[in-house]
């Protein structure tokens, strides 16, 4: 079953802005996420590039920070539509997901980066305890 992630506001924002052609923010990389079985799979239309030479994938804590470069080419007289230069994305990850966990494919074009789900997506309860005053207190009042 495939469950598709809800975009946090910040890449909404950052969506808005590059719809709308702010100046203000490097060209930036359309994703897509899901959830498939006990994995996150996120996918990220980079064709045109060499993954080895222009992509660099690292992980900050709980965030995957995707940075790269497209290449421009020469060309006599020619119109482009496609952007060039720096681009980068951050995306946040489940907690507690580690650097040996995340696997990364680049195959025609799509950077595909799937990480474990992680059992901290979650609310977990944690169990008060009872200081040592209160309990010799009760055990004084019923003797």
């Amino acid at each position: 079953m495939t469950k598709q992630i809800q975009p946090d506001t910040q890449s909404v924002f950052t969506e808005l802005m590059n719809w709308v052609g702010s100046p203000h923010l490097e060209p930036q990389v359309k994703v897509e996420e899901w959830v498939e079985g006990d994995r996150r799979v996120i996918r990220a239309d980079l064709p045109g590039i060499d993954p080895e030479r222009d992509v660099e994938l690292s992980l900050d804590g709980s965030t995957l920070h995707l940075r790269g470069q497209r290449r421009s080419e020469q060309h006599h007289h020619h119109r482009t539509e496609i952007r060039y230069g720096s681009f980068a994305r951050a995306l946040t990850l489940p907690p507690g997901t580690r650097v040996e966990d995340i696997k990364a494919e680049y195959d025609n074009g799509v950077l595909t980066v799937s990480v474990p789900v992680g059992s901290g997506s979650g609310t977990t309860t944690i169990p008060i305890t009872r200081g040592g005053s209160e309990q010799a207190g009760s055990d004084q009042a019923g003797s």
